[in-house]
């Protein structure tokens, strides 16, 4: 069906996913926790840690994935054009607090927060003949106050990006535990987290704890299932509550199956490109 599965690290690295990242001539360089990556254009890393990683989840039969998610004539038009695209897998923690900063936000400005709670709150170090901060640690910003949080720009987020770093450096949330239990244990362990919704959660399920069943809902997605799937899943309202969500993510995954987040990113990169919106 698809001969060519080699990764798009342009338009990975562009999805929405990820934050914390710049290119400079051929490379793309990102912060993922405590680590600082180099990529190159073929998805080969170099890690300032000396990490393996599967940043680019290279262990995923893609194979697999795109003939079970291309059901329909709109998913199958979307991973045809961005055939490359990957999910990431990322620094659980920075990206909790990733996706609760980008709460009724854009891009660029999730990435400026980002910057400077890093550059306050994070290490300098030097990698490749460059300045980066890394993320800081949850015991670092769960005792800082919330004025110096506020600082960053975050606004009424500060609150939850602390109590969240509370939660985490005081064990109450264990993301090696997430990664092992399944999708609705996950979801209701994340969802213990202020500030973490519906939206927060599947994300950060999707893009860090390896649940590839979590379909992140934010007002791009509702767009593209208002606008091509009206018919299956019969978006009525334009606030989504919790129940609705939980049945939506239910026809859904009748829908795409296991791999249904997959599916969402594909649809999310081709809508938002399709309106011309800027990336990183």
């Amino acid at each position: 069906m698809y001969k060519n599965l080699s990764i798009d690290v342009e338009n990975s690295i562009n999805s929405g996913q990820v934050f914390l990242w710049k290119k400079n001539y051929q490379y793309w360089y990102g912060i993922n926790g405590q680590d600082v990556l180099k990529v190159d254009d073929l998805g080969n890393i170099k890690s300032y840690q000396n990490n393996k990683t599967d940043f680019f989840r290279k262990r995923d039969d893609m194979m697999e994935i795109v003939r079970s998610i291309s059901i329909d004539d709109i998913t199958k038009n979307a991973v045809e054009k961005y055939l490359g695209l990957r999910l990431l897998d990322q620094d659980p923690f920075q990206c909790l607090i990733s996706f609760i900063v980008s709460s009724n936000s854009n891009i660029q400005k999730i990435k400026n927060n980002l910057e400077k709670i890093s550059k306050k709150f994070g290490t300098k170090v030097r990698f490749e003949n460059q300045e980066f901060f890394l993320f800081p640690k949850p015991e670092k910003l769960a005792k800082a106050s919330i004025s110096e949080i506020t600082d960053c720009g975050v606004g009424y987020r500060a609150k939850f990006i602390k109590e969240a770093a509370s939660m985490i450096f005081l064990k109450k949330i264990d993301f090696e535990y997430l990664q092992k239990c399944d999708y609705h244990d996950a979801k209701e362990n994340i969802c213990l987290v202020a500030g973490v919704g519906n939206k927060v959660a599947d994300c950060v399920l999707l893009f860090s704890l390896n649940k590839l069943e979590a379909f992140p809902l934010d007002r791009w997605m509702i767009r593209v299932l208002e606008k091509y799937y009206s018919d299956q899943f019969q978006i009525t309202t334009k606030t989504i509550t919790d129940k609705q969500y939980d049945i939506l993510h239910e026809k859904i995954i009748n829908h795409y199956g296991q791999y249904a987040g997959y599916a969402q990113q594909f649809l999310f990169k081709m809508e938002r490109e399709n309106y011309e919106k800027k990336w990183l």
